[in-house]
């Protein structure tokens, strides 16, 4: 009769026990589940919706310029305008040439309120007599100040005093991403504004003549007649001098690719052409290329940065001071090198006579190297089908070139010294990894991975022990060496 109740008293024993355990594993239970998806935080509804202010206070310091060149038309026959030729055929092979009337548009940037007027070399180039218009219909005629080719800059002088002007920005500061208006006389319908944002920042493009390009790239529409014209942030700083557009219709008409001279560069090169009429430039003494993907592997290098020296300029500031064939310039003063074009562009932004650390990697070994520059000079600036043998072992094939040993009959042909040493390529395939890489018919094979090339053999060896790396190559095209890698 007793074990009835001591069962109950068991039992309620036990539900007590368990109530304390469930609540643990209730809790447990809610730390353990997922936390809630981080909300983003409360902004304002407010928005800019308009930037009339910034171009009311900054467009009119934009103006349109207008360009005239007479040209004259060659002469269709060389004898065309002699007496005695035309008095027994006239007419009947083309009279005196006429001269005509060559028009050009473009657009600049007042930068003193004295005048000075900054604009593209390419607006300018040629003219015999330049017009500026600004706003409220007047129009002055202009001068050439000083013009710069390389960078696709120009600046002309204007005799007028108290014009407004747009102040240059930083243009280092400008990031990927930032909203940026162009200003400029598109197609000559008048004075435009178009917004867009930086979408790359130093580009090289090679599409026109400039040397040294660092371009900011902007999906802003830029179209025929903006050359010249202001890029401009929303603080109304000018960061850029609009130069090249990517175009696929022969118009030119905008695809959201445009291409502005940073601010940065075009104040260097405007205050020396205003102070002298004329840019100097330092000067190193080496070809370079960019270090990628392949050469840093086959160098063993941590990472594809940097310029890799493909030769050296007899007695220049670099053979001076040491620099060698194949050194990875890595930093300048202390400052990482991204590139060739990077490295270039900060050189020849240097006063000759400045010394310079550079940051280089041979063999292996980081070292430091004091130089001392020059000056570049224009031509410098500019500058940065055989029979033979056909002795093609598996060893070249597989890079899709035919060659040959080097004759004094050869190298008078394909423009190296006679006594210089290589093979010569005779024939590439242009689907093959050379052609890919962009070696031709005449390239002089000089190096396989630093080991010197004297023959046939020495090139099939060189390519044996690359296995499947990439190949670097040295090679001479006339009076210049490069590097290039090679996929076989």
């Amino acid at each position: 009769m007793n074990r009835f109740p001591n069962f109950l008293l068991m039992l309620v024993v036990l539900i007590l026990a368990a109530v304390p355990a469930a609540c643990r594993r209730d809790r447990a239970s809610e730390n353990s589940s997922p936390p809630a998806l981080p909300k983003a935080p409360e902004r304002s509804a407010a928005a800019v919706t308009s930037y009339a202010d910034v171009v009311a206070r900054i467009s009119d310091a934009v103006v349109t310029v207008r360009s005239e060149s007479t040209v004259r038309a060659p002469r269709r026959f060389p004898f065309s305008n002699d007496p005695l030729f035309r008095e027994f055929f006239g007419d009947l092979f083309g009279g005196p040439s006429q001269p005509r009337l060559e028009r050009g548009l473009g657009s600049g940037v007042i930068v003193t309120e004295g005048g000075y007027i900054l604009t593209n070399h390419h607006v300018v180039d040629g003219a015999d007599e330049i017009r500026v218009e600004m706003s409220e219909n007047h129009s002055y005629k202009a001068k050439i100040v000083g013009s710069d080719p390389p960078t696709d800059l120009a600046v002309l002088k204007v005799d007028a005093d108290n014009l407004p002007v747009l102040r240059l920005g930083n243009s280092d500061q400008v990031r990927v991403g930032d909203v940026v208006l162009a200003i400029g006389n598109p197609f000559g319908v008048g004075k435009t504004v178009t917004a867009g944002i930086i979408s790359a920042k130093e580009r090289s493009t090679g599409m026109g003549a400039g040397t040294f390009e660092s371009f900011l790239q902007t999906d802003a529409p830029i179209n025929r007649g903006n050359s010249g014209g202001a890029l401009v942030n929303t603080a109304g700083d000018l960061i850029g001098i609009n130069s090249q557009i990517v175009s696929t219709s022969g118009a030119g008409g905008n695809v959201g690719i445009g291409f502005a001279v940073p601010s940065n560069m075009a104040r260097q090169v405007a205050e020396q052409l205003i102070k002298s009429g004329n840019v100097r430039r330092g000067k190193l003494g080496v070809q370079i290329r960019s270090v990628d993907q392949n050469i840093a592997a086959n160098l063993g290098l941590d990472a594809a940065k940097g310029a890799i020296v493909s030769s050296v300029e007899a007695g220049s500031p670099a053979q001076r001071a040491g620099i060698r064939q194949y050194d990875v310039i890595i930093q300048l003063n202390g400052k990482d090198v991204e590139d060739s074009n990077q490295l270039r562009n900060r050189i020849a932004a240097l006063q000759p006579g400045t010394e310079v650390t550079l940051t280089v990697v041979r063999e292996g070994q980081r070292q430091q190297v004091r130089v001392k520059l020059s000056e570049l000079s224009e031509e410098s600036g500019r500058a940065s089908s055989a029979q033979g043998d056909d002795r093609s072992g598996d060893g070249h094939a597989r890079l899709g070139i035919r060659v040959a040993p080097l004759t004094p009959d050869l190298a008078a042909q394909i423009g190296v010294p006679r006594n210089a040493q290589g093979v010569v390529i005779i024939d590439v395939d242009p689907t093959g990894p050379s052609g890919q890489a962009g070696l031709r018919e005449g390239d002089l094979i000089q190096e396989v991975n630093r080991q010197p090339i004297r023959s046939i053999a020495d090139l099939q060896n060189a390519l044996q022990r690359s296995g499947n790396r990439p190949a670097l190559l040295l090679v001479r095209r006339q009076a210049s060496q490069f590097l290039v890698t090679v996929q076989p």
